[in-house]
């Protein structure tokens, strides 16, 4: 035997969607209804458990036999479901070495992340059954009696059902191999799969979770909540005052008509408001502030050894081959700036609810600066975070050659400070001279690095940061005209895609190859890791002009045709070039021992003894890959005994 395709069946009480596979399968009645797999692409059987069925040994064997490849649609849930089905120790998983997953190498080729809309692109001539997730529903989870009690529906409960839902399981493993057969051509790399193979033991390792102190925030937040709704109906002598229509009523009766009480509308009606209808305002704007589903979410998901798992995508988004956050979602978590953040956290630990309330403006934005501390590394040790300075910045520069920028890197200078004194030919110094225009140049560099104008600069918050609306025309002119290398990397990018697609033929820019290819186009990386672009073609953009346009997911994942351009190319480029240098370092960092829990963006995060050093993580991360002559990192880093934004 050298290749295994598995597909499961399994059931858990607990919600797989809102607690991922790791939670799930740690249920105390977890089980595996069905197993359908195929030997090296022979027929598939389905072993039925319920039926006292067994797997023959030789597959029993092969789910730990190094030698064996696994396959899998997200194999990450028969890796981890199986692990269970094994009886592996706790908190211990199958090694992800010998497991390669389909989804994932659908997503390198920029297809769907889903095994029914991968099929439903590919055209497949055998797809999975739709439906399979009635099928699942009934089988696989909990449902409501008439009583309210959950009641499990068994195979004996619907013979004919089950029979369906063992053809979905062998029909599905039938589609993971019809998707094999049908992207042979294009392999996934081997360096990918040894990225994968350490994305899945970050994902085993998890990250720990103080459970007390998130129950707390929650008690918090619910006292909170509850406390000042009854102020709000002692002041509006309402039912409901977070109700719009009655609180808009109520206005009303009090000579003030609004249309909108969106968290704007409520901060322009306060500056004129006073007595009872400011405190009602007021009122409104707290209960509106207050969300806790981070906390509710990192309950839901953390597991044995308090830790939470399964908190990374690998390649989840297929544009850019990025990691993407599932579960929590760390990848959006809110930033603190509270200077006493840690009393605040022990007021919340303490269950000191007043106190907090006493000490802290604001209850509900305290608790979401407090969210990242939800996370603490395990007794004896610290957690030692490193992250690349100005990484997206720093490839630009290098790709395109702006050699001014270069050199603000290679002297260890400021780039919001040297891209304002830049575009406004002054000296501009951070808490020194011009220092006031060092924000217009951080806005500039946020903003207009791929292509983006005077919308951009608005979407990142420059009218609230005291640029003026009659400046921001001459901002995008400014910094255009002190990155002219930039510009013209944006514009050779964009002729040498649309030449690719319109001539079907290979194209380069700047060291970029653009390739033609089985109605896809190709974009190679610095790496040698290319993008996917599929079936390219000339078209119109929204704006009337001749682009390029391909088949994607877009807007609500649907499957779209969508538009691009060359500064769009270029934020693909650059952002996938991070992604690559980043997924090094970690397998640099790996290599050395050190014990990655979880990571940011581009940011590692990294659970060690007490001793060890910051420098040397901080160094290890700063080498700059083989493949990037030239390009000039750095890797800052901090220690902390919770998770914070240095």
């Amino acid at each position: 035997m050298k290749t295994l395709s598995i597909d499961i069946e399994t059931f858990s009480s607990v919600n797989l969607q809102k607690a991922g596979v790791y939670r799930y399968s740690e249920a105390s009645d977890f089980e595996v209804l069905l197993f359908g797999y195929s030997v090296d692409g022979g027929p598939v059987q389905v072993v039925d458990f319920t039926a006292g069925e067994k797997l023959p040994q030789s597959v029993l064997s092969a789910l730990q036999d190094p030698a064996v490849l696994k396959w899998a649609y997200n194999a990450q849930f028969e890796r981890v479901c199986l692990s269970r089905f094994l009886r592996l120790p706790e908190g211990e998983y199958l090694d992800p070495a010998s497991w390669r997953c389909t989804m994932v190498w659908a997503a390198t080729l920029g297809l769907p992340l889903s095994l029914e809309n991968v099929g439903a692109v590919l055209g497949l001539e055998k797809q999975k059954l739709k439906e399979g997730k009635d099928l699942i529903r009934y089988f696989c989870t909990l449902s409501a009696a008439r009583d309210g009690t959950p009641l499990r529906h068994l195979p004996a409960d619907a013979p004919d059902r089950w029979s369906r839902f063992k053809a979905y399981n062998l029909r599905d493993v039938e589609t993971e191999m019809a998707i094999q057969a049908k992207l042979a051509k294009f392999p996934v790399s081997e360096s990918e799969w040894i990225n994968y193979r350490l994305d899945q033991e970050i994902n085993d390792r998890g990250i720990m979770i103080d459970r007390l102190f998130v129950r707390q925030a929650i008690r918090c937040d619910e006292q909170f909540k509850s406390t000042h709704l009854e102020m709000a109906k002692e002041v509006t002598g309402l039912d409901n005052p977070n109700s719009p229509a009655q609180l808009k009523a109520w206005l009303s009766e009090k000579g003030i008509r609004v249309e909108s009480l969106s968290k704007t509308a409520v901060i322009e009606l306060l500056e004129q408001a006073d007595g009872e209808i400011e405190l009602a305002l007021s009122l409104r704007q707290e209960l509106a502030k207050s969300s806790v589903k981070k906390y509710t979410a990192m309950e839901t998901v953390v597991g044995v050894k308090s830790r939470a798992r399964g908190l990374i995508q690998f390649y989840g988004a297929n544009r850019t081959g990025r990691y993407a956050g599932r579960l929590v979602q760390v990848q959006n978590l809110p930033q603190n700036h509270l200077p006493d953040l840690e009393v605040a956290r022990t007021l919340v630990r303490d269950g000191d609810f007043s106190g907090l309330e006493y000490f802290f403006d604001s209850v509900p934005l305290t608790l979401s600066e407090l969210i990242r501390t939800a996370f603490v590394p395990k007794p004896g040790c610290r957690f030692f975070v490193a992250d690349f300075s100005a990484i997206e910045a720093r490839v630009l520069a290098w790709m395109a050659g702006e050699e001014w920028r270069q050199k603000v890197f290679a002297d260890g200078g400021d780039i919001y400070c040297a891209s304002a004194s830049q575009m406004f030919h002054v000296p501009v110094e951070k808490h020194g001279v011009n220092g006031h225009l060092r924000q217009k140049g951080k806005i500039a560099e946020l903003a207009l690095g791929y292509g983006g104008s005077v919308g951009a600069l608005k979407a990142m918050g420059a009218l609230n940061y005291g640029v003026a609306e009659d400046e921001l025309k001459t901002l995008v002119d400014a910094w255009r005209k002190a990155n002219p290398r930039i510009v013209r990397f944006w514009w050779d990018v964009d002729k040498a895609a649309s030449t690719c697609v319109r001539e079907h033929t290979t194209a380069e820019a700047h060291g970029i190859r653009f390739v033609y290819q089985s109605g896809m186009m190709f974009v190679t990386l610095p790496s040698g890791r290319r993008l996917v672009y599929v079936k390219p073609k000339m078209g119109t953009n929204r704006y009337g002009n001749e682009s390029v346009t391909y088949e994607g997911v877009g807007e609500q994942k649907k499957w779209l045709r969508l538009e691009s351009y060359g500064p769009k190319f270029v934020e693909n480029i650059v952002q996938g070039t991070a992604r690559d240098i980043l997924a090094e370092a970690m397998l640099r960092l790996n290599a050395h021992g050190y014990k990655i829990v979880m990571h940011v963006h581009d940011e590692a995060v990294i659970e060690a003894p007490s001793d060890t050093s910051i420098a040397e993580i901080c160094a290890v991360m700063g080498e700059a890959p083989s493949w990037a002559g030239g390009l000039l990192l750095r890797a800052d880093g901090y220690v902390c005994d919770f998770y914070m934004k240095d």
